[in-house]
């Protein structure tokens, strides 16, 4: 079944270290709520499936009213096969659920919510510019459950200066201690043009410390998995059977929509990539017309993010697959490829996948750089 990404593109305040696209303007949300209806109307054909799941994502799209979401819901049940037992997610900030904001999205067909937690402490908080404190980092998880919201997700973020291990090390056991079923955590990334970036450039800051990071992310596995947790993705750790039905379809090349500004979209051979601009995205939507730009997708682009979004997940890297959707060329190269990582023990070759060791983990982005083709390899 397929899926159905749509971005909210507004956000109450910018954090220090985000890089996506967003507005801490929300003047133009009804607008951007109908270029939204607009946009799944025109694209309604290009899912021949069930919708099999559906994600709210941003930006922060705890921040619309709830006739905004009544509006977008309605639009998509009546253009689109929604199946009954369909992940429906909504990315929330702590300080929107409160318990009247709980209760009108208990109203819609939402089953799960994404929580961007970060830390439960003040501090740190403050220093990435979220709008929550830590009180209700806390309170809006236990709200939600006592409210019937049991499928929830929470994020965290480790590897910046002020996070000690012993900060870390109570916040894997607070995530544990709530018992929220899955946990996304994410080393801090400095993105260029963010505000963090430019601190670190003018001192203001302390680099990123790449020991910092390693460490915390092996203290996260441990802890996670004696918490009951698998680790079914580099960033993503479940409750068995608990796992994000939309995320996992994207590391299993599972078609999906992408709407709203900055949005992509995949249909198995080509992607699709919205304008990045509230204001054009807005103009082109008025006028009936789709804000997006077509990558068409060569044998060797299929190839190589099938190796990075495989590689990253429990499951692995499928080399049957590959021999089947690619051709022997390609299974032959990339078991040339694989030998130096099997050597130093970072990948294992279990029953025909590729698996990264709790070692490999660390360096993923690195061995699936290396086992990327291109054309010129086939020459």
């Amino acid at each position: 079944m397929s899926g159905i990404y749509i971005h909210i593109p507004f956000c109450k305040k910018a954090c220090t270290y985000c890089d996506f696209h967003f507005s801490t303007s929300l003047k133009y949300v009804d607008e951007m709520t109908d270029a939204i209806c607009k946009e799944i109307i025109l694209k309604k054909d290009r899912i021949p499936d069930q919708v099999g799941s559906i994600y709210f994502g941003g930006g922060t799209p705890s921040v619309l009213p709830y006739k905004n979401f009544e509006k977008i819901f309605d639009i998509i049940i009546k253009n689109f096969s929604v199946n009954s037992g369909a992940e429906i997610t909504i990315e929330a900030n702590p300080d929107d659920l409160d318990a009247k904001k709980i209760a009108d999205l208990r109203m819609l067909p939402v089953n799960r919510f994404s929580i961007g937690i970060q830390s439960f402490f003040e501090e740190d908080l403050i220093w990435m510019n979220r709008a929550h404190n830590a009180r209700e980092a806390e309170d809006c998880v236990k709200r939600s459950q006592d409210a019937g919201f049991e499928d929830l997700s929470i994020d965290l973020i480790y590897g910046y200066p002020l996070l000690t291990d012993m900060k870390w090390l109570s916040n894997i056991n607070k995530a544990i201690e709530l018992q929220t079923p899955h946990v996304s955590a994410y080393s801090l990334t400095v993105e260029p043009k963010t505000v963090l970036a430019k601190s670190i450039k003018k001192g203001l800051q302390p680099p990123v410390n790449d020991e910092q990071s390693a460490s915390q992310f092996i203290t996260l596995i441990e802890k996670l998995k004696t918490g009951g947790y698998e680790q079914y993705e580099i960033s993503n750790f479940s409750k068995p059977g608990k796992y994000a039905v939309h995320n996992t379809n994207y590391w299993r090349g599972v078609p999906y929509l992408g709407i709203g500004p900055s949005a992509h979209g995949f249909d198995g051979l080509t992607r699709y990539l919205n304008i990045p601009n509230n204001a054009h995205y807005l103009k082109h939507l008025l006028n009936e017309e789709l804000a997006e730009t077509i990558e068409e997708l060569t044998e060797y682009d299929r190839f190589n993010e099938y190796i990075m979004t495989s590689l990253r997940t429990m499951w692995g890297t499928d080399l049957n697959k590959i021999t089947v959707d690619f051709g022997k060329l390609f299974l032959n190269d990339t078991l040339k490829s694989i030998q130096p990582f099997i050597e130093k023990k970072w990948l294992n070759n279990l029953d025909n996948h590729l698996v990264l060791t709790q070692e490999g983990k660390l360096f993923a982005d690195y061995i699936a750089s290396e086992l990327f083709l291109i054309q010129d390899d086939h020459l």
